[in-house]
C-alpha cells in the first residue's frame, strides 16, 4: 500500500478544526513547526497521570519516568541510526543545544584557529559559532551559495578550508529554499583538515531518512516539533566527544554522556510525547513501508521505510506545487525547480510574487485559512545573498497535506 495524506490525515485532530470562517485550515507552515498526531497529545497527558515524577527515585511512578526516558532515547537512536544510546541528548531546542554545544568546543580552541559557515544556514547554525569567533578570536570563513539554484557552492568551500579550520556548520536542508547539501561529501572536507562537521538537520529530519554513521559528521541537530512531534531539540554527538569536552554542568549531574549535557530536570513530559511520535512513524513504516533497506533491522528498518515512503509522496506533490507557481504570472521561485533534480530538494518552497509583498502575500492567504510565512524564518544570511530585503514566501509541504490544498493555494496565489 502507498502513503497518502488522506490515510494519515484523520491521526491529526487538528487538521479538522474549523477556523472562524467555517473552513478547514490548510497548514503549509510545516517549516516552523507541524502538526502532531493524537497520539503524542494523549501520552503526554498520560505522562500526568501515570508516571509524573524525577529521576533516580525507587517507586512506581519514578521508575515509569525512567523507562520512558530510555525508551525515548532508543528510538531517537533508531531514528539516527546512532550506534549507541549515549549519544543522544535531548534539551528544549536545537538552538539552545547548539550554543551549549559551541561554548563546550570554544574551550578547546586557541586564537587563529578557523570556523566555516554557510550563507545557507538557519542562524541557529550560525550565531552560536559567530559568538565563541567575537569571543574567542577566531577566524571566521563563509561558504557562498550558486545565487540561480541556491545549492551551495562547493568550490567555496573547499576554498575555506586550511589546517587551521576547526569547525565546520553546515545545514542538511535549507530551512528557507529547501537545498538538500551532500553533508557526506562535507563532512570527508571537513576532516581531512582535522576538523569537526555539526550538521543542522531539523529541515531534513521531516522528509529524509538520516544516518549519522552514513553521513560521518561529528554532531547533528534536530528539532521534534519539525516531524510531528513536542517542542524538543535532539543532538547527535560521537560518544568520545560528548564525554570529553568541557560541557558546563551542575556538579551533582552524572558527568558521562549524555547526562553531562542535560542540566536540568527535562521536561518529562515531553519526551513521552516523542516517544509516542517515533511509535507513529514506526507505524507509518510498517503500513507504507516497502523500501528495500537490508543495512538496517528492527525499529530501525521501520523508521528508515516510513521517512522513504513519506519521501515518495512529498516529492511529486512539491513538483505540482512547483510547476503551479511558475505557470502564475510574476511568480519566481527561489532554488531547484527541475523536476528532473527534485531528489536534491525537500518540499519547502520559497516565492515572491511581483507587485505584491511577502507579508501582504501571507496575511492575504491567512484571511483564506491558508497557512504560510513570510520573511527570512530565521536564515536573513541567504535571503541578503538573494537580494530579498523583505524576505520571500514560504510554503512548505508535510505528510498530511494534498492536492486539493496545494490547488487552492495556487487559486489563491493567482488571483492576488
Amino acid at each position: 500500500m502507498n502513503f497518502s495524506a488522506e490515510k494519515i490525515r484523520s491521526r491529526f485532530p487538528s487538521l479538522s478544526v474549523a477556523a472562524a470562517d467555517g473552513s478547514t485550515p490548510v497548514f503549509l507552515d510545516n517549516p516552523a513547526g507541524t502538526q502532531v498526531p493524537r497520539s503524542v497529545m494523549d501520552a503526554v497527558t498520560d505522562y500526568y497521570l501515570t508516571m509524573n515524577a524525577n529521576s533516580g527515585g525507587s517507586f512506581v511512578t519514578s521508575l515509569r519516568n525512567d523507562e520512558m526516558a530510555a525508551q525515548t532515547r532508543q528510538r531517537l537512536a533508531d531514528f539516527l541510526n546512532a550506534p549507541s544510546v549515549d549519544e543522544i541528548v535531548i534539551g528544549p531546542n536545537m538552538t539552545s543545544l547548539n550554543f551549549k554545544l559551541s561554548r563546550a568546543i570554544a574551550k578547546t580552541l586557541s586564537p587563529g584557529d578557523e570556523i566555516v559557515l554557510t550563507r545557507m544556514d538557519h542562524d541557529a547554525n550560525i550565531a552560536p559559532w559567530i559568538a565563541i569567533a567575537k569571543d574567542c578570536q577566531l577566524g571566521l570563513k563563509w561558504v557562498d551559495i550558486n545565487v540561480d539554484d541556491c545549492t551551495l557552492d562547493m568550490g567555496s568551500l573547499e576554498e575555506a578550508l586550511t589546517e587551521k579550520t576547526r569547525v565546520v556548520a553546515t545545514v542538511q536542508a535549507s530551512n528557507a529554499v529547501g537545498t538538500i547539501n551532500p553533508v557526506k561529501q562535507i563532512a570527508g572536507m571537513a576532516q581531512a583538515v582535522g576538523a569537526w562537521h555539526i550538521v543542522d538537520a531539523v529541515q531534513s529530519a521531516p522528509h529524509l531518512p538520516i544516518d549519522v554513521r552514513k553521513i560521518g559528521c561529528d554532531f547533528l541537530l534536530c528539532s521534534s516539533y519539525k516531524f510531528y512531534g513536542p517542542h524538543l531539540g535532539i543532538m547527535w554527538g560521537r560518544r568520545d566527544l560528548l564525554n570529553a569536552l568541557p560541557v558546563d554542568k551542575v556538579r551533582p549531574a552524572k558527568d558521562l554522556a549524555p547526562y553531562r549535557w542535560e542540566n536540568g530536570t527535562p521536561s518529562y513530559e515531553t519526551w513521552n510525547g516523542l516517544r509516542a511520535c517515533l511509535d507513529y512513524w514506526e507505524e507509518i513504516g510498517e503500513r507504507f513501508g516497502r523500501a528495500e533497506l537490508p543495512q538496517y533491522r528492527g525499529r530501525a528498518l521501520m523508521l528508515k521505510r516510513a521517512l522513504a515512503a513519506v519521501q515518495d509522496y512529498e516529492r511529486p506533490l512539491a513538483t505540482y506545487l512547483i510547476d503551479g507557481l511558475q505557470a502564475i504570472a510574476g511568480v519566481t521561485v527561489a532554488g531547484i525547480t527541475d523536476s528532473a533534480r527534485s531528489a536534491w530538494r525537500v518540499p519547502t518552497v520559497a516565492v515572491v510574487k511581483e507587485g505584491r509583498s511577502p507579508d501582504e502575500i501571507a496575511a492575504c492567504l491567512a484571511a483564506h485559512q491558508v497557512y504560510v510565512w513570510s520573511g527570512h524564518y530565521y536564515a536573513p544570511e541567504i535571503m541578503r545573498r538573494l537580494n530579498r530585503p523583505e524576505g520571500m514566501v514560504r510554503i512548505g509541504i508535510g505528510q498530511y497535506n494534498t492536492r486539493a490544498e496545494i490547488d487552492k493555494l495556487l487559486n489563491l496565489m493567482e488571483s492576488l
